[in-house]
């Protein structure tokens, strides 16, 4: 245990919080662990009170003193008086001539001050502190809440034999996590600067992930809960005020995460799936797919090195931008022109021997060759050849463990979550037994300890063969490639516009799409949109307008399924690569005066009816699709009484009074504008007294409306 002399410290629990009394020391102590930071003598404590059940049980406690004091230097960084951690007044930093502390040999509980007293006393010093700006105060003060609610659940479930095998551990736990919900409160972080909050944050949330670390790792508890079940996979982990997934495919990741700070994080995006990372094959012409026929699991792919990655996981979380890395797990490189075939690393590989030495793999890790004869039959389906490219045996565990190894390396390196390629032609046992093997997420990029990867598996399923994408629903998100069909369809004006209510959350199972929180959802993919698979002709790309635009906004608009958002480049032949000069390397989008993107690239996500969209989302998100106005041609919907949303999805145009569910008033469209002061920059549009709108709505158009946009 620690001790401390606290002159006028503000103690929560077993807790001491940085006061101008105490200098800024503050610490944790109960049955389980202890710690302390003093910065002004630097000194940092880290102790674990290793059981005595089992001598067995001592290395993974060891684990958790090391995890502590790997991460005393970053603590103390952050909290040493003068740094930007502190806020300062006229006289200088707050903290300078406070005393400097005592050792510390043994403490004795103090009381805990009532927490009003405690905010009274922070009140004191307020002066003296930056008050945090409305964005960045909500954030650790969320990432404790869920810190606290995770660790109280993992001591109060699934842990019975925690309490025989460690006498005090169960209490310890709770104790920890009810400690960190006091602090986690928005009166107090209101008084501490910015930089000095994220550090404390960062600091208690340190502290329970090493805790996390040792109990999942405890030897003897069979009752221990699985690492994760399908609906932990199903959470993306978007920061709050954030949704949406903008698929950035073939960006260079210097240039996704400079997207990250000057785009998507500002407009409030929640994530980015960037293409296949792993090391690929150099094929003649460099055609986009080339991404997708692996020969190592290295980090070196043409969007760049694994020092380039971890930067830009770094930046896009420092945006409240999420990443999701595409996985190739399925297959190895198809054969080359030539043996041996090299990868975009230099790795050499002998596909026609099977032998892939960067892995290295060899014949024995792949199913015997075989085509797919027919798609009926679900065995043929997952152990033959998918457009002849090698088939690896995930039934192996040696197989298994490759990907395992690199998901949990991308987990360490920050990333929220995996889309899992070619998911059909893997057996939904084998993946969960990948899925098994990977490590929570790295709860120093703002994840609550024990979250688990989000997981969308891609499964091309139109209906009608053997292999179902509700075969994968248990194992985390399935792609939902029905949606695409079925949208690209209506506003192609093959099918009457009243069937988008098949496309809500609450009637999507009814019509035979996925359950909306098992369901990824997209107008298109990087796939369909150069023709690949049936009805592609229906399929809306960014060379489809204004339909594409329709079909955008609406899936925007509407509540059903975690949404994926397009980013493309140009392109004339299906095989076409990015945009890239004489030496095959990728060109950068750039920044047209307009905001747009150049050479080449389309950049869908930056068009600003969709950045509006995406806030409009964000706004909506918690009220439910209510009050359905459909006829064959024209759809109309609430959000609640926050927003409203309309579509003419016919070939004339139509006169139309509908219900809006919004307060009387004047308000902007964001199909055509948004809000500036009292202004619209497009149609401004009146709703009645009785919710009531009256439009002239012309073919292939749409309003859309919130309580945002309001300007009377």
């Amino acid at each position: 245990m620690f001790n401390a002399v606290i002159s006028d410290a503000l103690q929560l629990g077993p807790f001491t919080l940085p006061s101008l009394g105490n200098a800024g020391a503050f610490g944790f102590a109960n049955g389980l662990l202890n710690a302390s930071v003093d910065p002004l003598s630097r000194r940092a404590s880290f102790g674990v009170q290793a059981p005595q059940a089992s001598p067995s049980l001592t290395n993974p406690f060891a684990a958790l003193a090391d995890r502590f004091r790997n991460s005393a230097s970053n603590l103390l960084q952050g909290l040493t008086p003068g740094s930007d951690a502190f806020g300062t007044g006229e006289a200088g930093p707050v903290l300078s001539a406070a005393p400097a502390l005592p050792a510390i040999p043994q403490l004795a509980f103090l009381s805990p001050i009532p927490l009003l007293q405690q905010l009274e006393r922070l009140g004191a010093v307020n002066g003296s502190l930056s008050a945090l700006d409305g964005g960045s105060q909500l954030t650790p003060v969320a990432n404790l809440q869920n810190t606290a609610n995770s660790l109280r659940k993992l001591a109060s479930s699934g842990y019975s034999r925690l309490t025989n095998l460690v006498p005090g551990m169960h209490s310890g736990i709770e104790q920890f996590a009810q400690t960190i919900q006091t602090v986690a409160s928005p009166q107090l972080w209101r008084n501490l600067s910015s930089n000095r909050a994220e550090r404390l944050s960062q600091g208690l949330n340190t502290l329970a992930s090493g805790l996390a670390d040792v109990l999942v790792n405890l030897p003897n508890i069979t009752d221990v809960p699985a690492a994760a079940n399908s609906s932990d996979r199903k959470n993306p982990h978007f920061y709050p005020g954030h949704n949406v997934i903008v698929h950035l495919f073939e960006w260079k990741f210097e240039d996704i995460a400079l997207e990250c700070e000057t785009v998507l994080g500002p407009a409030g995006f929640g994530g980015v799936q960037v293409s296949p990372v792993s090391e690929a094959i150099r094929a003649p012409n460099r055609p986009w797919w080339e991404r997708y026929q692996p020969i190592s699991y290295e980090i070196r792919s043409r969007s760049g090195d694994e020092r380039q990655f971890a930067e830009m996981v770094h930046r896009c979380q420092r945006a409240q931008v999420r990443i999701y890395v595409d996985i190739i797990a399925n297959h190895m490189a198809a054969n080359g022109t030539s043996v041996p075939f090299y990868g975009t690393g230099g790795s050499p590989s002998d596909p026609s021997r099977r032998l892939y030495p960067g892995v290295p793999f060899n014949r024995t890790h792949f199913h015997p060759d075989c085509l797919i004869a027919s798609y009926q039959n679900a065995s043929e389906v997952r152990n033959c050849q998918l457009g002849g490219l090698p088939d690896l045996n995930q039934t192996e565990p040696y197989v298994q463990q490759q990907f395992a190894d690199l998901m949990n390396r991308l987990i360490d390196l920050g990333v929220a979550g995996f889309r899992m390629d070619a998911s059909k032609h893997m057996w939904p046992g084998d993946l969960a037994s990948i899925y098994q093997k990977l490590k929570p997420l790295n709860i120093m990029f703002d994840y609550p300890p024990f979250a688990t990867p989000f997981i969308y598996q891609e499964v091309f399923d139109l209906g009608g063969e053997s292999v179902t994408a509700a075969q994968y629903t248990d194992l985390g998100t399935v792609t939902e490639f029905k949606y695409s069909l079925y949208v690209g369809s209506i506003f192609h004006s093959a099918l009457p516009a009243s069937n988008l209510q098949a496309l809500a959350a609450a009637n999507a199972t009814k019509f035979g799409l996925l359950a909306s929180e098992s369901a990824l959802v997209f107008v298109d993919n990087h796939s369909n949109q150069r023709s690949h698979g049936v009805a592609s002709e229906l399929i809306l790309t960014h060379k489809d307008l204004p339909q594409y635009v329709q079909a955008v906004a609406f899936t925007l608009a509407n509540d059903y399924g975690t949404v994926r958002l397009m980013s493309s480049y140009a392109f004339e032949a299906n095989d076409q690569g990015p945009p890239a000069d004489a030496l095959e390397q990728i060109l950068p989008p750039g920044f047209a005066e307009n905001g747009s993107c150049l050479n080449g690239w389309v950049c869908e996500h930056r068009w600003p009816v969709f950045r509006r969209l995406v806030a409009h989302r964000n706004f909506v998100l918690p009220a439910g699709l209510t009050d359905i106005q459909a006829t064959n041609e024209t759809f109309a919907f609430c959000r609640g009484n926050i927003g409203f949303a309309v579509f003419n999805a016919g070939t004339v145009t139509r006169d139309l009074v509908v219900r809006t569910c919004l307060p009387a008033g004047e308000y902007c469209d964001l199909i055509t504008g948004e809000k500036q002061d009292t202004h619209c920059t497009g149609t401004r549009v009146l709703v009645n007294q009785d919710t009531t709108v009256s439009l002239t709505l012309p073919a292939g158009s749409s309003l859309v409306l919130d309580l945002r946009n309001r300007v009377l």
